[in-house]
């Protein structure tokens, strides 16, 4: 726990922690303040008739360790108060200022996949690198990167959310077998399934050309009485899902239950999901989402803690 004094005492010590957050950050930071024991600065963001951003820190931040809260989903409506708001802490005089993205945006163009495309995952880090001195996130999407310090200069922690998504199942799902929709996501399925010595599974994906893929069902006899429990990541599309609950509906189980990490929802994904036989779908809050029903503030704290 961190021990963060109040502003308004009359000698205040020089190594005040506070938390801000942009707006729709507010359930999960007050959530971390009462982990750490520290409280909040209140973050004031509004557009002008223009369109351009209005940023105001309320209080006294001479001499504060600042950490700023924000859900980076759809981030490039939220990139411009972001900067703003650390280039106004440092002017406004805070020491040290970090970054708890809970969901780290721009990993996806880590290549240039066609001639001429922007490499945005360094770019990104680039910015956030000049703006922040520290960074804790969750699962980041790393696939050719094996570190977030590869593309990142200030220091990082990264956060793993299994144990909330064991905790989760466990208590919530009667006799599940987890099951991860392709190979890419059985690093997940493993790390939520062993604690609990949960069974798991992976099922296999065949791809013929750009639009025929064949995936099939992994051997899962003995289970047939069990709640499958989809795991992954991201559900972006929901698309690997969908077609992951059909196959599993058409052998003949229980409509499953899906758990993610991080809960993106693009256009008609829960339309999709839910026409393919879902019965319920659940994730992190590292995004404001509907289905945001696990938290992460006590898996967060203490990597905050150490970087303030």
């Amino acid at each position: 726990m961190v021990s963060c004094h109040n502003l308004d005492m009359a000698t205040p010590e020089p190594t005040h922690c506070r938390l801000a957050c942009l707006p729709g950050n507010e359930p999960l930071t007050r959530a971390l303040t009462e982990e750490l024991g520290c409280d909040v600065i209140e973050l004031e963001h509004r557009r002008f008739p223009d369109g351009e951003s209005y940023v105001r820190l309320h209080g006294d931040l001479s001499d504060t360790r600042l950490a700023l809260v924000a859900a980076l989903d759809r981030p490039d409506d939220k990139i411009p108060a972001l900067l703003f708001a650390a280039d106004l802490a440092r002017d406004l005089g805070v020491r040290r200022i970090g970054l708890v993205a809970p969901y780290l945006p721009y990993m996806r163009q880590d290549q240039r996949f066609k001639p001429g495309e922007a490499l945005t995952s360094k770019t990104f880090a680039r910015w956030l690198s000049n703006h922040f001195d520290w960074l804790v996130t969750v699962d980041p999407h790393l696939h050719r990167y094996a570190g977030l310090d590869e593309i990142y200069s200030l220091d990082s922690e990264v956060v793993q959310a299994a144990p909330a998504l064991t905790d989760w199942i466990s208590n919530q799902v009667a006799d599940p077998v987890v099951i991860g929709p392709d190979a890419e996501s059985e690093q997940w399925v493993k790390a939520v399934a062993e604690p609990k010595k949960l069974p798991w599974r992976v099922i296999t994906k065949t791809r013929h050309g750009d639009r025929d893929v064949i995936m099939k069902l992994p051997d899962l006899s003995g289970l047939e009485t069990h709640t499958p429990v989809l795991v992954d990541d991201i559900i972006s599309s929901g698309g690997t899902v969908a077609e992951a609950t059909r196959l599993l509906v058409s052998a003949g189980f229980k409509a499953p239950v899906v758990v993610a990490v991080h809960g993106l929802f693009g256009d008609r994904s829960r339309e999709l999901l839910r026409h393919a036989g879902v019965s319920r779908v659940v994730c992190t809050n590292s995004v404001n989402a509907p289905e945001s029903d696990i938290g992460l503030s006590t898996l967060l704290a203490p990597a905050i803690a150490r970087n303030l």
